[in-house]
């Protein structure tokens, strides 16, 4: 018969720890200090009582008064306590300033502000297998202090381990720009783009308690062995782009100046002093210097 017993899968939740008001039982602890040492100091007077009773009256109070004042503790806000008793869960103190819980129960304390990661700069392969350097930023706070303290072993080098694993699985997802397919890029992916990073973190950082407050990318950049290439690829596809727009933009004035002229009536154009006008308009129109007129003191067939 096998053993189908599941070892260390149990999730903890936050409870509400036991506390009392620190300033009151401050004074209880003065007052039996007091009551201890009033004791102590009447077995040294000369008409003092000195009988054994007394002598372990007061001890018991000075022990009472030792024992008390070790369950006062101090929380500053945004500050928590959790509380373990002979390695039990105990709940957790939420409540700033003096307060008092159980003196036999351990007080662990974990902050409650918001904190950053930066991730080192990791070297991955895009959607489209270009090596690129990558680093993200993460701002999260502890939600669920139960979690954080049971559920992971070491909560902060668990979230910078299941960053650096998000930002890995998010480059993975994307090409770093210029995507055939016309999908998001991430380079120019923006919001969209740190909302998918931030949902990824935060159902892989659920388990350990920690909320994501914001996730977004600190550096982005090409691998070293390929920066100069893409940068070429990068400066011909600005070309290419402001090329297209001059023809564009070229062919439309021609359209727009031979549809004027013949609306006009200024000239008559047959099919091939159209094809010559044209020619002659989009060279001076495409091109990156300066014309030079040539005046043809012939015809165009002679």
């Amino acid at each position: 018969m096998s053993d189908q017993r599941n070892f260390g899968t149990t999730a903890h939740t936050e409870g509400r720890g036991f506390s009392l008001n620190g300033w009151l039982m401050l004074l209880v602890v003065i007052i039996l200090f007091c009551n201890g040492f009033w004791l102590l100091q009447n077995l040294f007077e000369p008409a003092g009582t000195r009988s054994g009773s007394v002598t372990s009256m007061a001890g018991l109070v000075l022990a009472l008064a030792v024992t008390l004042s070790k369950g006062l503790f101090v929380l500053q806000p945004n500050e928590s306590a959790v509380l373990l008793l002979f390695g039990s869960y105990q709940g957790t103190i939420r409540r700033t300033g003096l307060g008092w819980t159980n003196p036999f129960c351990r007080r662990m304390k974990i902050s409650l502000r918001a904190r950053n990661l930066v991730s080192e700069t990791l070297k991955v392969n895009d959607r489209l297998g270009n090596p690129i350097e990558i680093a993200g930023i993460v701002v999260w706070r502890i939600a669920d202090t139960a979690q954080a303290m049971f559920d992971v072993e070491n909560y902060e080098q668990y979230i910078r381990i299941q960053t650096e694993a998000a930002i890995r699985h998010l480059a993975n997802q994307f090409a770093y720009d210029n995507d055939e397919d016309g999908r998001l890029t991430l380079l120019t992916g923006g919001d969209q783009l740190f909302q998918v990073l931030h949902t990824e973190l935060q159902d892989r950082l659920a388990r350990a308690g920690v909320k994501v407050e914001e996730a977004r990318l600190a550096h982005l950049a090409y691998a070293p062995e390929i920066a100069q290439a893409m940068l070429r690829r990068q400066q011909a596809d600005a070309v290419i782009g402001a090329r297209q727009k001059i023809v564009n933009g070229a062919v439309g004035m021609v359209e727009m100046a031979l549809a004027q002229l013949q609306e006009r009536g200024i000239i008559e154009f047959d099919s091939e002093r159209k094809a010559a006008m044209v020619s002659n308009l989009l060279v001076v129109l495409c091109g990156e210097s300066d014309t030079q007129p040539v005046i043809n003191t012939g015809t165009l067939y002679h």
